[in-house]
């Protein structure tokens, strides 16, 4: 709980919310430099432009 008395929306508390936060920004980074690279691999093969 916050210091007004009330819980978070998520449930989390601060530390738990920061590590999802750092999960998830991690894990979109990785499936982002994921889909350039798939992208660039297809240009290769096949440029759509």
């Amino acid at each position: 709980m916050d210091d007004n008395g009330r819980g978070s929306l998520s449930g989390l508390t601060e530390k738990e919310a920061q590590e999802f936060h750092s999960i998830f920004i991690k894990s979109f980074v990785g499936f982002t430099l994921v889909a350039i690279v798939a992208h660039i691999l297809v240009w290769q093969w096949r440029p759509w432009l």
